[in-house]
C-alpha cells in the first residue's frame, strides 16, 4: 500500500472539496432548507458521483471520453443543460420569495423533498458536470502511474468515497439544526440566489469552452 500517495489523493481533494461548487451550494440550499435526510442523501448522492468519476478514470473510461470530440461534446451538453436548469430554478425560487413573502413561509415550512430526490440531485450534480471529469482525469493521470497496485488503487476509490461523504454530512448536519434553520429562513432568497447565479456560471463556463 502507498500511503504516501493516499495521503497525497487526500489533501488535494480535501482542498476541492471545500472549495465553492455546485456541490457545496447543493448540500447548503437542501440543508437550511429542507429536512435533514433529503440534505444528507444528497451528500451520498455526490459522494457516490464521485466514485463513479474516480472508477471511471482508474478504468480509463473517462480518458476515452474526453478523448473521443463527439463523446466529450454531449457530457458537456448535457452537464450544462443540467447545471443551468437547477441555477434557473434556485434563481425563480429567490426572486418568488423576495416577490411574495408568504411565499418564503409556505416554503420554510413545506420539507417536500425526498432522501431519494435529494440523493439524485446530488448524484447528477457531481456526475454531470464535466470539470468534475477533467479534474478527475488530471488528478489520478499525474499521481497514479501504472505501477501502482490494484489495492492502493481500491483503497483511492474508498477513500475518497468516504471523505466527500463524510465532509458533505458534516455540512448537511451541521446546517439542518433546527436552530440553524430558523436562523438561516430569513437568507433562503439569497442562498437561492448564490446556488443559482454558481449552478448558471459553471454552465456558462462550460458552454463558452465549447464554442
Amino acid at each position: 500500500m502507498e500511503y504516501q500517495l493516499l495521503i497525497s489523493l487526500s489533501i488535494i481533494h480535501l482542498v476541492a472539496l471545500a472549495s465553492p461548487g455546485p456541490d457545496f451550494a447543493l448540500v447548503v440550499r437542501l440543508a437550511t432548507q429542507e429536512s435533514r435526510t433529503a440534505a444528507v442523501a444528497s451528500a451520498l448522492g455526490i459522494a457516490v458521483a464521485i466514485l463513479g468519476h474516480t472508477l471511471l478514470s482508474l478504468t480509463g473510461v473517462s480518458l476515452v471520453i474526453q478523448s473521443s470530440e463527439q463523446l466529450f461534446l454531449i457530457v458537456q451538453l448535457a452537464g450544462a443543460s443540467y447545471l443551468a436548469w437547477m441555477g434557473i430554478g434556485a434563481i425563480t425560487a429567490a426572486w418568488q420569495h423576495w416577490r411574495d413573502p408568504v411565499t418564503l413561509e409556505q416554503s420554510s415550512n413545506s420539507k417536500g423533498i425526498t432522501g431519494y430526490r435529494g440523493f439524485l440531485q446530488g448524484l447528477y450534480t457531481n456526475l454531470l458536470n464535466p470539470k468534475a471529469l477533467v479534474f478527475f482525469i488530471t488528478l489520478f493521470s499525474t499521481l497514479i502511474t501504472p505501477t501502482v497496485s490494484l489495492g492502493t488503487k481500491s483503497m483511492a476509490a474508498l477513500l475518497l468515497f468516504l471523505l466527500s461523504f463524510i465532509w458533505f454530512s458534516f455540512i448537511a448536519v451541521v446546517l439542518s439544526k433546527p436552530r440553524v434553520q430558523l436562523k438561516m429562513k430569513k437568507a433562503s432568497p439569497f442562498i437561492n440566489l448564490v446556488t443559482g447565479i454558481i449552478f448558471v456560471g459553471v454552465a456558462l463556463t462550460i458552454i463558452s469552452g465549447i464554442f
